[in-house]
């Protein structure tokens, strides 16, 4: 039997072992969204999606008009103050916290990177500009934070309304396009489109937490099973009584809904536990009611 201290010892080791992923992740993500505007967006005139294109438009527009080079990071930490906000009231300070650590970063990281453009074939700087993009993104996500802006509106539906809204806000991003194919002309717009679904595709391709399954695990130690699963996936779960018709003896069934990626581990983790349990996992289409994770607060 585990001692309160040593429980308390190993929840802090886990919450120091999360914090440090969260960094680690972040700011790899980070760098490399800034490189990616330094080599890619930059040499082909494009604006990406989200509060990084109103930037970068924002910057064309004074210096094109009015003759004024402005700075990366000021234009950037304004225009996320109010997401910033907002998603410390309706996600959770733990998330809003990590992730103004990234938008900073990622602000500074692109004003000290030396631009350096790897090619300036503007179909090829939209698809593999908008690879790069969608790899940084998606290590900010699988991390547990995010680059800012439009990713607090799509955690916010993902976790809070299990809906996947990256495409609406591809939808969304056309208003920038449009401000920018009237002022600087529409092949930038155009083949801004393309850097963004290509994005937005890499995203989907990498970033399967929207993707729900649910477990049913029968096993003799549900206490243990819910330990796995309440350290992998930050959710709850439910436990059912029930009886092996064939053994006629009681066992625990452990029901909880966890994301592809997430099943993968707890899979694996509650075998190694329990050698003997028996899991089985659904492929959830829909679901509804309370589903909130309690690392984002």
């Amino acid at each position: 039997m585990k001692s309160k201290n040593e429980t308390c010892d190993q929840k802090l080791k886990s919450d120091v072992k999360k914090e440090i992923k969260i960094l680690i992740f972040g700011l790899i993500g980070a760098l490399i969204m800034a490189v990616n505007i330094k080599s890619f967006v930059h040499a082909g005139g494009l604006y990406p999606g989200g509060f990084n294109g109103v930037t970068l438009l924002l910057q064309s527009i004074f210096e094109n008009f009015f003759g004024i080079t402005l700075p990366f990071t000021p234009i950037s930490l304004i225009l996320n103050a109010v997401p910033v906000a907002v998603s410390f009231l309706a996600i959770g300070k733990r998330f809003t916290v990590n992730t103004t650590v990234i938008i900073v970063a990622t602000s500074i990281f692109t004003d000290i990177v030396p631009a350096i453009p790897i090619t300036h074939d503007i179909l090829l700087i939209s698809i593999f500009g908008g690879i790069v993009n969608g790899i940084a993104v998606s290590l900010c996500l699988i991390g547990g934070t995010s680059t800012g802006g439009t990713d607090f509106i799509a955690v916010f539906f993902m976790e809070k309304k299990n809906t996947d809204v990256f495409n609406y806000i591809l939808l969304g991003n056309a208003i920038v396009l449009i401000i920018a194919g009237i002022l600087f002309g529409w092949d930038k717009a155009l083949y801004s489109i393309i850097f963004q679904f290509t994005s937005t595709q890499m995203i989907h391709l990498l970033y399967q937490t929207h993707n729900k399954v649910t477990l049913f695990v029968v096993t003799d130690h549900p206490e243990r099973v819910y330990e796995i699963i309440r350290e992998v996936t930050h959710h709850s779960a439910t436990e059912l009584t029930a009886t092996g018709m064939y053994s006629q003896q009681e066992r625990g069934i452990i029901y909880s809904i966890v994301s592809r990626t997430e099943a993968k581990v707890v899979i694996r983790q509650v075998l190694e536990s329990d050698p003997h349990a028996f899991v089985n996992v659904v492929k959830t289409d829909m679901f509804t009611g309370r589903f909130y994770m309690d690392d984002i607060h």
